[in-house]
């Protein structure tokens, strides 16, 4: 039996290698994953230990704490006498104080290098011979005055900077020109990222980012022969309650949890969608051996008729997808390893460069890819090798095919009718719970998938009936034809659309979902901000300067400008978020609709609160609120406004900029909001970027390049959806090869028919074309349909979140949607629709 099911594989390759490739598709994106997972997270761990060679104990400062009457005790950060201290320990070697911040550097054109959140600056530390062993320098030496700078080798390259040059540099302050020093190279991680490194000089660090005679961090080497923990003993006593001290070796350990934790997030999502990819893949690997049964139905008779028993007959169809399995599972190992290879390459072509480092294939990794692959076809084969069991051996006397009973039939349309009312419920439980029934919605979301799919046999015959008149209409003998042809066997048919309705269900959703929040967020914007411009430090790079705000507000063309301030009210036992902003201007900027008393009141110190927060706090205008400041310092004040909510826009609470800068030390300014003379104009736009020196790190944002943002974010999500999902679609499409494929050996004998009566090869290729149109359609039609549903239980989870949220049919992506699904029926009918026109027509009629 294990001949005849090795025979059987290699008597059906063109057949069977449809269902390799779907298996293969999946094997490759899991085992792809896995290496890519385990190969990066191998590199950074690696880059982490190197970055920790050398240093026995590094000491990381708090800096002061706060007391309850808002003043600080303790040192800034690790003072320069603890330094010495701990630089007199027996066994210590050397000693480095680390200083750093932000630091952007502009190209050419005075557009920042790198990303933002990755450019830092730190301090050049000269330890030992005159050298600071954490970077080598391939040009040029350290900086050794105020004015000097070094820069790491990627960013001197893209700035094109050469050692002598001039180079702007902004902190969150003004833009400030340096003389670069020397080029180094490092292992920093955050320049990998696509970072920049700028090495100040010790003391230029410190006025930049702390105070004078003070460092965040020290990394100490030991003398050879010296205990790290000894160190570590000796060294924690000195540093006092505000620093923490830990040796190298564990730092190394916790770098590499925390990379192996972030590794495996980013697995569970790529591995969730090759979960969808295998789960599509098994309606194909059902219908090909579905198709292999039906063929094989005279021969597997014949073998029970001569003496094999149902379990042999059985095993010989399990036989062979487990054979097709393993070949499955060795070509999806080989090619996730390419797929690996191609992921490092393009996070790299993305300026996220991975540290160089050998491919990582584990043992579980190919266990797991193995596995995978024989599991699944094994499973998906189960129910059509069952049914070889069933064949009777008088069936190798005729060409019966063995047609579902009724019953069976019933019991499928009840199981499937339970499952998708329970879905249904399911979902309307969650949509009941709100915000908290996402969870809820998700689970109803997948049985309704799963009756569907069982029931998709009942609904194929009434869904298709609905088209079957216009197909006749306009495409005449053919259509018909391939509009009964698509019900003939409605269970193969079912099997199909299955894998297109899932997929389009998944991406429909998303889609409906993703639109309608980016309309959403659009809306607000449109809708409440009036500002020309907003002005951000550059790719998220944090806090603005308040200097910021007072120049912009003396430079020419500028009529209204208005910090927003973040920072926080401790109201009762609660912090609250707080807004900023300059009384004076900032109805000229945002679209604050005052519901009752005035905003002019923050000018007099007192509060303005958003609508929600007033109902849920019970506060109106002239309630008075004892706080607690940002500094700690106790006050009074009194609500003078009641607004209605611009989240996103203002926190619940805004204050007077003034007092919010008063309470804190160095305000948190993410953004600044301005207005100029001519309105939105190139003029205008130049006219901000001068005011601010043309900083680098500086970002100035138009009206839609602030709606863009969020949905910038949003469709780039899409996008990614879009890309992982085409493997399933994919997929589905070689299941519509599959079914045409069955569809013409079947009907065999009833093309020549066709043929003979006068049906030429254009019409046949016609009606085989139509025919996968019509079921590509039908399980797209049904997938829009559930994904439509989903997206609108999904939203009512999230929309009290979002304002302005309501939903948002994309009508052009849907249309889309339904073209691919018609164009993969029109190119998976082309094999199919080629074999079945160059039937000979003779030859076909003799067929049984």
């Amino acid at each position: 039996m294990f001949r005849t099911a090795l025979r059987n594989i290699l008597a059906h390759k063109a057949r069977l290698l449809m269902t390799v490739l779907a298996v293969t598709l999946g094997v490759a994106f899991v085992s792809g994953t896995l290496v890519f997972s385990d190969t990066v997270g191998k590199a950074l761990s690696g880059q982490s230990a190197k970055s920790y060679e050398g240093v026995a104990v590094a000491v990381t400062s708090y800096g002061q704490t706060r007391n309850e009457d808002g003043s600080k005790e303790g040192e800034p950060g690790i003072g320069q006498r603890t330094l010495d201290k701990v630089k007199s320990l027996d066994g210590v070697a050397t000693v480095a104080g680390r200083v750093s911040g932000f630091a952007g550097v502009g190209d050419e054109n005075g557009k920042l290098i790198g990303s933002g959140w990755a450019n830092r600056g730190s301090n050049y530390t000269p330890v030992k011979d005159g050298k600071d062993p954490q970077y080598a320098f391939a040009e040029g030496t350290g900086p050794s005055r105020a004015d000097q700078i070094a820069l790491d080798r990627e960013t001197a390259r893209k700035g094109a900077y050469e050692v002598g040059d001039k180079v702007r540099v902004a902190t969150n302050g003004p833009v400030k020109e340096y003389t670069l020093s020397g080029v180094f190279t490092t292992d920093d991680g955050q320049v990998n990222a696509g970072g920049s490194l700028v090495l100040f000089t010790t003391a230029q660090a410190q006025q930049l980012y702390l105070k004078p005679g003070y460092y965040s961090d020290l990394t100490v080497a030991a003398k050879p022969g010296a205990s790290a923990d000894a160190l570590l003993s000796a060294i924690r006593p000195l540093i006092g309650e505000n620093a923490e001290a830990k040796t190298g070796a564990a730092l190394a350990d916790e770098q590499a949890k925390i990379i192996e934790r972030e590794m495996g997030t980013f697995s569970t999502m790529l591995l969730i969608f090759a979960g969808i990819s295998l789960f599509v893949g098994v309606f194909l690997i059902y219908n090909t051996f579905t198709m292999l049964v039906a063929q094989r139905t005279k021969e597997l008779a014949l073998l029970r008729a001569v003496g094999a028993k149902r379990g042999q007959v059985m095993r010989s169809v399990l036989a062979e997808a487990g054979l097709v399995g393993v070949i499955s599972a060795a070509v999806g190992l080989v090619g996730g390893v390419g797929l690996a290879v191609a992921m490092r390459s393009a996070m790299n072509s993305f300026g996220a460069k991975i540290p160089a480092g050998d491919l990582v294939v584990a043992p579980g990794t190919i266990v797991t890819g193995v596995l995978i692959g024989v599991v699944v076809t094994t499973v998906a084969a189960l129910i059509p090798a069952w049914r070889t069991g069933r064949i009777p051996p008088v069936a190798a006397m005729g060409s019966a095919h063995l047609p579902a009973t009724a019953k069976s039939l019933v019991l499928r349309n009840v199981f499937g009718s339970v499952l998708g009312l329970l879905g249904v419920g399911t979902v309307l439980l969650g949509v009941g719970q709100g915000a908290d029934g996402k969870y809820t919605v998700a689970a109803g979301g997948f049985l309704l998938m799963l009756g569907l799919i069982v029931l998709l046999p009942l609904l194929a015959r009434p869904v298709i009936a609905v088209i079957r008149p216009v197909l006749e209409k306009v495409f005449g003998v053919p259509g018909k034809l391939a509009a009964q042809n698509a019900v003939r066997n409605p269970r193969r048919t079912a099997v199909t659309a299955a894998s297109l309705a899932i997929g389009l269900t998944l991406v429909t959703a998303m889609s409906v979902i993703g639109i309608t929040v980016g309309k959403a967020v659009d809306r607000m914007s449109t809708d409440k901000l009036k500002a020309d411009y907003k002005v951000t430090m550059a790719m998220g790079g944090g806090s603005l300067d308040k200097s910021v705000a007072e120049t912009l507000a003396k430079a020419p063309g500028i009529t209204a400008v208005s910090p927003q301030t973040a920072t926080a009210l401790k109201v009762g036992e609660q912090y609250r978020a707080t807004s900023g902003v300059n009384p004076a201007t900032i109805g000229d900027l945002l679209n604050v609709e005052v519901t009752s008393g005035s905003l002019a009141s923050l000018g007099r110190g007192e509060v303005a609160v958003a609508q929600k927060t007033a109902k849920s706090q019970k506060l109106n205008v002239g309630s008075v609120l004892d706080v607690t400041f940002e500094d700690g310092k106790k006050g009074r004040l009194k609500v003078g406004a009641v607004y209605e909510d611009l989240e996103g826009l203002l926190s619940p609470y805004v204050i007077d900029d003034r007092i919010a800068q008063a309470h804190a030390d160095t305000p948190y300014i993410p953004e600044v909001y301005v207005n100029t003379k001519g309105g939105e104009s190139g003029a205008s736009e130049k006219a901000v970027l001068d005011a601010l020196g043309n900083n680098p790190a500086v970002n100035v944002m138009t009206q839609q390049d602030m709606r863009n943002e969020m949905g910038g974010m949003i469709n780039t999500a899409l996008n990614i959806m879009y890309g992982l999902l085409g493997m399933a679609l994919i997929i589905s499409v070689l299941g519509v090869v599959n079914t045409l494929a069955m569809s013409v050996f079947e009907r065999t004998q009833e093309i020549g028919m066709l043929r003979a009566v006068g049906l030429d090869r254009g019409r046949v290729k016609n009606m085989i074309r139509l025919e996968s149109v019509v079921i590509s359609l039908f399980g797209a039609a049904l997938g829009v349909v559930c994904g439509v549903f989903l997206a609108w239980a999904g939203g009512t989870t999230i929309a009290k979140s979002i304002p302005h949220y309501s939903l948002v049919l994309p009508w052009d992506r849907i249309g889309i949607f339904l073209l691919l699904a018609a164009l993969v029926g029109v190119l998976a009918a082309m094999w199919p629709a080629r074999s079945a026109a160059r039937l000979n027509m003779l030859t076909a009629i003799k067929t049984e």
